[in-house]
């Protein structure tokens, strides 16, 4: 918003409106000795070219940033540029919830678009237009799971991401909902054996993540058609969303029970930097017979009296607005712009563009992985399947473990997340990640930093 200077004159016209004489007397119910009757202590104005001069002598002093191998929710890809220039348009930076469709064409549509995508990665038949990240949406698809089987109890595999799990619990905690944990086997992903032993006809919903927190790959169509034999709903989180355009969809088999009921994640990884853990856009997808059950909004096509095509809200219950806790969901909004570069990523990379990011990711874990384990003294744990992440142990004691295996000045930052907060059973364990924007060079000098 521009800023816009009022002139002595207008200043005397607003205050004659309200009654008074100047602008000491807008303030003369504040006490004295609370008024500040000196001037701020700021230094003195800087013309442009000064002030251009200062912030290129600070600039100079940052940091090339080193290389990161650290995920754990949060991902760094590249980033097409044109995504920020078309964001950058006003149309879409200013733009209000679209409730008038007659002049939010241009928004609706690109919404409807994000939904198309999301719904075609997923497998899933409808998506709704974004929720606000990936971990609040995990809680909104388990409220949905509880409306729609009436029953309370759920079954969490504890390898979803731990953060997640804690913003679940935060929503669960008043509304009855009795949440279960369920353990990872050997090979880092879902103890199937436990969850059978587990299951049973109180059960709502079995809630596992693939690409898991350790990385490796769930077999999620097992899990689904385990849930499903005891008539409980498949729920699948995603935080990697990436991984999407080269895994099998849950949402997709030729058997209907072994098909996920609702995939949620996070997005952020299509074309949307970190920043520092927000903003992102959260997005939830599930099957056409529980839409009225979906959180949030969906917009949809159709043609006006002249046949023209046009996008407007189907879904968006004044409920959330007015009956409070009777609504469906207290989620009224969606994230616009972060759902807008979403939908320009995947766009402009294409269908074989995303299968080709994907490859690159998969082949530059597995060359790390392997140099790992043959030039260095960590272990590699878990032997599943893996997607950009997996975990390393430290044959250190735990102690010495927890410091950072780099040494300064070697091009990057400490490789990966210490797990002994969430896991403690891995002792000196660590989640590396390497995406496709970390180069051969990186991988080496992050192992030989492991290895020295």
């Amino acid at each position: 918003m521009r800023y816009i200077p009022n002139s002595q004159a207008d200043r005397q016209q607003m205050l004659a409106e309200i009654g008074v004489d100047s602008t000491e007397q807008l303030f003369a119910g504040i006490p004295e000795k609370l008024r500040l009757r000196r001037l701020l202590d700021l230094p003195k104005a800087l013309s442009e070219s000064e002030l251009l001069e200062y912030f290129r002598k600070r600039a100079s002093k940052n940091e090339i940033e080193p290389a990161a191998f650290i995920g754990a929710g949060i991902y760094r890809h590249y980033i097409p540029i044109v995504i920020d220039a078309l964001i950058s348009r006003s149309e879409f930076y200013t733009a209000y919830t679209p409730y008038q469709a007659e002049i939010a064409q241009g928004t609706l549509q690109a919404i409807f678009e994000f939904q198309t995508y999301i719904a075609q990665l997923t497998g899933m038949e409808v998506a709704n237009a974004s929720l606000y990240d990936g971990s609040t949406g995990l809680a909104e698809a388990i409220l949905m799971a509880q409306r729609v089987t009436r029953k309370n109890k759920f079954l969490v595999a504890r390898s979803v991401h731990p953060e997640y799990r804690a913003v679940v619990d935060t929503y669960a905690k008043n509304l009855g909902i009795q949440i279960e944990l369920i353990g990872y086997a050997p090979d880092g992903r879902l103890n199937l054996e436990q969850l059978a032993s587990k299951l049973d006809s109180n059960t709502a919903a079995v809630v596992v993540q693939s690409p898991n927190f350790f990385g490796t790959i769930e077999r999620t169509h097992d899990v689904a058609e385990m849930a499903h034999k005891h008539d409980a709903m498949s729920i699948t989180n995603v935080c990697e969303a990436i991984s999407l355009g080269i895994l099998k969809p849950a949402g997709e088999d030729q058997s209907e029970k072994r098909r996920a009921d609702i995939v949620v994640g996070e997005a952020q990884s299509f074309g949307i930097p970190p920043s520092f853990g927000g903003p992102h856009v959260g997005f939830l997808a599930t099957r056409e017979k529980y839409v009225r059950q979906m959180p949030g909004r969906l917009v949809g096509m159709g043609k006006d009296f002249s046949g023209r095509r046009g996008f407007v809200l189907t879904l968006s219950t004044r409920e959330q607005h007015i009956r409070r806790e009777k609504a469906t969901s207290n989620i009224c909004t969606n994230q616009s712009l972060c759902a807008l570069m979403a939908t320009i990523y995947l766009a402009v990379v294409g269908p074989k563009g995303l299968r080709e990011i994907c490859e690159h990711n998969v082949f530059k874990t597995d060359y790390a992985v392997t140099q790992i384990r043959e030039r260095t003294k960590f272990r590699v744990l878990f032997s599943a399947p893996r997607f950009n992440e997996f975990v390393i142990q430290n044959p250190l004691p735990l102690g010495e473990g927890r410091r950072a295996p780099s040494a300064p000045g070697e091009g990057f930052s400490s490789p990966g997340l210490p797990l002994w907060r969430f896991y403690p059973e891995l002792g000196n364990a660590r989640l590396l990640c390497v995406t496709e924007i970390n180069s051969r060079e990186q991988i080496d000098r992050m192992v030989q930093g492991l290895a020295s």
